[in-house]
């Protein structure tokens, strides 16, 4: 149902930009195509593509917004665990070859007692 929702909402969108897009602007703009320039045998009459292309226009952004308030709501009942991005941190480390690689010891024991560390001297040579 929402998946319907979103691409009906997508298609809304579409055709909201696309009436907005003909609406004749100061310098005519596309919708002169269409009637909105006054000229003779256009699509929509004289003034008829203004009126037209206005009424979509609202009608569109009304079903724009009602779309975008019900998908919200639908979406809202739905708990997620974690964020996607924390879902993502997660599953690199846990794919890292960091958390699989050995430790080295760092000269103290996990008890607390220092384990010895031998340093050669330039006398040692190897024997």
């Amino acid at each position: 149902m929402e998946t319907f929702l979103i691409i009906i909402h997508f298609i809304i969108t579409v055709l909201l930009m696309v009436v907005i897009l003909l609406q004749s602007s100061k310098g005519g703009g596309l919708a002169g195509v269409f009637g909105g320039g006054g000229g003779m045998g256009t699509v929509f009459g004289g003034r008829g593509a203004a009126s037209f292309l206005q009424k979509a226009t609202t009608i569109l952004a009304a079903v724009f917004l009602g779309l975008a308030l019900l998908i919200s709501y639908i979406d809202k009942g739905k708990a997620l665990d974690q964020s996607v991005v924390a879902e993502e941190i997660e599953r690199r480390r846990a794919s890292s070859s960091a958390a699989v690689l050995p430790t080295v010891p760092t000269g103290e024991a996990t008890t607390g007692q220092t384990i010895p560390m031998t340093t050669p001297t330039s006398g040692d040579s190897g024997k």
